[in-house]
């Protein structure tokens, strides 16, 4: 999509800097691409917190934990 904005020439020569980008443009697209992927990752985290019947690490490391229930065998 072709946008024309007004952005700060401090703010986008501090953007080109950090993300390492030879045009404004990749400077922008790796901005936008950094805010959306941690805003998504701030959501998954505040949706997450409401799952309290996720399984621990320790249930996660017991060997075949359940299988034998699961399958019959002994």
């Amino acid at each position: 999509m072709k946008t024309t904005i007004d952005i700060p020439d401090n703010e986008l020569r501090d953007a080109m800097r950090f993300t390492g980008a030879k045009t404004k443009r990749a400077a922008v697209v790796e901005a936008l691409t950094d805010f959306n992927r941690r805003r998504r990752m701030a959501a998954l985290v505040r949706h997450s917190r409401s799952f309290e019947s996720f399984p621990t690490l320790d249930s996660l490391r017991k060997p075949e934990a359940g299988r034998d229930r699961l399958t019959g065998a002994r």
